[in-house]
């Protein structure tokens, strides 16, 4: 008997430790944040980073801005016929996560720091944000849309980091089959591009 419940004490221990793996992000603030033509004005690449963490309201709300739900079946991003192909993963110290845009959670694909695989810049590895834009080629309308679609995405990005003071850069220079390996993708997954966030240096 003893023997037993020490058993199922440890499954129920194993489960909730699974179960925080993810991480559930606050409701993403939509009200306020810089004026459009202002956030424009303000746009830049920038390839400083600082080492130190978004919080999770910061994070909450540069997802939703990326690629987020603005209604109920429709995103902050468009895409092409409304396909819905692309999905963000965010590589963090903590691990690599997709965007459940859905349920506003960050579900846990990989434990292991893998930001340094995102790209091949130096910065890539100690800046605190990843995002890598993945198509599902089972969605897609066109393969030349993802490309089109992923734009979208990363200015969105470009302009929430623009409202809220932080620097980020957009990045073609990936090794997708590594990177592919190391977030565990499948053969319908491809990684279209990478992108940085964090406070400026």
């Amino acid at each position: 008997m003893k023997k037993c419940i020490f058993l199922v004490s440890i499954c129920l221990l194993l489960s909730a430790e699974t179960f925080a793996q993810d991480i559930k992000l606050p409701a993403p603030n939509t009200n306020g944040g810089m004026p459009l033509m202002q956030a424009l004005s303000k746009r830049q690449t920038s390839r400083s980073f600082d080492t130190k963490e978004l919080d999770k309201q910061t994070l909450s709300n540069l997802l939703w801005a990326a690629n987020g739900f603005n209604r109920s079946d429709k995103r902050t991003a468009p895409t092409a016929s409304n396909r819905q192909e692309l999905e963000i993963y965010v590589a963090l110290a903590s691990g690599c996560y997709w965007y459940d845009a859905k349920n506003n959670t960050l579900v846990q694909k990989v434990k292991e720091d893998i930001r340094a695989v995102t790209g091949k810049n130096p910065f890539v590895g100690t800046a605190p944000v990843n995002i890598v834009i993945i198509a599902d080629t089972e969605k897609q309308a066109n393969k030349e849309y993802q490309y089109i679609d992923a734009g979208y995405i990363s200015q969105n990005i470009y302009l929430f980091c623009a409202s809220e003071g932080l620097s980020t850069v957009v990045r073609a220079m990936v090794d997708r089959e590594a990177l592919a390996k190391a977030m565990k993708l499948t053969d319908k997954q491809v990684v279209i591009v990478g992108q940085t966030v964090g406070y400026s240096k």
